[in-house]
């Protein structure tokens, strides 16, 4: 049986969503800012730049957060981890970063995030409306599933969009 390459072992996947009632340029803002992530994404509690120019490709935010112990004792642990911001594209609305140091078992780490005009259908409709696609590739992580990744970027992806939605809501009353 032939080896598997270091490629073929990674994992790759990719969540989407769709926002009905908000365009791609004005959800764009909250991605742009890669220093904002704590602000939306759920189990981030702080985010600092340690490195570079903020929103510049190269550029590296710090983010901890408080993770729940999952060994039955009551001790919480602090979860960190740096990011290099690898592109940012404003006009194609697709940013790209990797995990480079943490503590949090991801290796190799590299997402990229994009943000488009709605699906097909909400145009179909009139409607006004943006797609975000999440797109990884990792090595695997100890104790992980594949699926366990998927379902848990999935999860973040529409929790970080329902913060963003509301946060759009209050601006505009």
């Amino acid at each position: 049986m032939a080896q598997e390459t270091a490629e073929e072992q990674k994992w790759k996947g990719k969540a989407t969503t769709n926002l009905k009632d908000i365009t791609a340029e004005e959800v764009w803002p909250f991605f742009e800012d890669f220093l904002s992530i704590h602000k939306w994404l759920p189990g981030v509690d702080a985010c600092s730049l340690v490195e570079g120019v903020s929103g510049e490709p190269g550029c590296v935010r710090y983010c901890t957060g408080t993770a729940v112990p999952t060994d039955g004792s009551d001790e919480s642990v602090i979860s960190w981890v740096k990011e290099k911001l690898l592109s940012i594209d404003p006009v194609e609305k697709c940013i790209s970063y990797e995990v480079i140091e943490g503590n949090v078992g991801f290796e190799s780490y590299i997402a990229t995030i994009k943000i488009s005009s709605g699906s097909e259908d909400t145009q179909e409709n009139g409607q006004s409306g943006s797609m975000i696609e999440w797109g990884y590739i990792v090595n695997p992580i100890p104790g992980w599933k594949s699926e366990d990744l998927a379902s848990y970027i999935d999860t973040i992806l529409h929790t970080m969009v329902k913060r963003m939605e509301e946060a759009l809501l209050q601006a505009k009353s």
